[in-house]
C-alpha cells in the first residue's frame, strides 16, 4: 500500500477515516496496532474486547478491506496485524500541509518499530 493514500487521494482516506470512526473498529484496530508485528488471532481480539465472533468477523472485513489491517492463513487459523506503514501514510497524508510546508517544531515524530517503555504494573490501558 505504499505511496496508496497519495495517489488514491481523499476517497481512500475517507474509507479508512469512515472505517475507523466506529467505536468497536477503531477498538480493534488500535488493539493491532499494540499487538505489533505479531498481530492476533480473532479469538484473542474477541476475547480482549469482548466482541461476539459474528461482529468481530464483519468489523475485522471492514478494516481489511479499507487497507488498514493485513490477513494471513496459518492452517485452520487467520492472524490479522496492523499495516502499520498504512498508518503512517495516513498521518503523512492528513499532514502534508502542516505548518504551510515548513518543519514543524511541534509535531511529533511516530516510531512504531523502537521499543517503548514497559509500563508499570498500576497502569490502566484503554481499550
Amino acid at each position: 500500500m505504499n505511496d496508496h493514500f497519495r495517489t488514491a487521494g481523499e476517497a481512500q482516506v475517507l474509507g479508512v477515516l469512515s472505517a475507523l470512526a466506529q467505536p468497536s473498529r477503531l477498538r480493534i484496530f488500535r488493539t493491532l496496532v499494540g499487538a505489533g508485528p505479531a498481530g492476533l488471532h480473532p479469538g484473542q481480539i474477541g476475547d480482549a474486547l469482548h466482541i461476539p465472533a459474528n461482529a468481530l468477523s464483519f468489523h475485522l472485513r471492514a478494516l481489511h478491506g479499507c487497507g488498514l489491517v493485513s490477513l494471513q492463513r496459518e492452517g485452520r487459523f487467520l492472524r490479522y496485524r496492523a499495516k502499520l506503514d498504512a498508518m503512517q501514510e495516513l498521518l503523512q497524508f492528513l499532514t502534508a500541509n502542516c505548518c504551510g510546508g515548513e518543519p514543524c517544531a511541534g509535531m511529533p515524530s511516530i516510531a512504531c518499530l523502537e521499543p517503548k517503555e514497559q509500563p508499570h504494573a498500576d497502569t490502566v490501558h484503554p481499550h
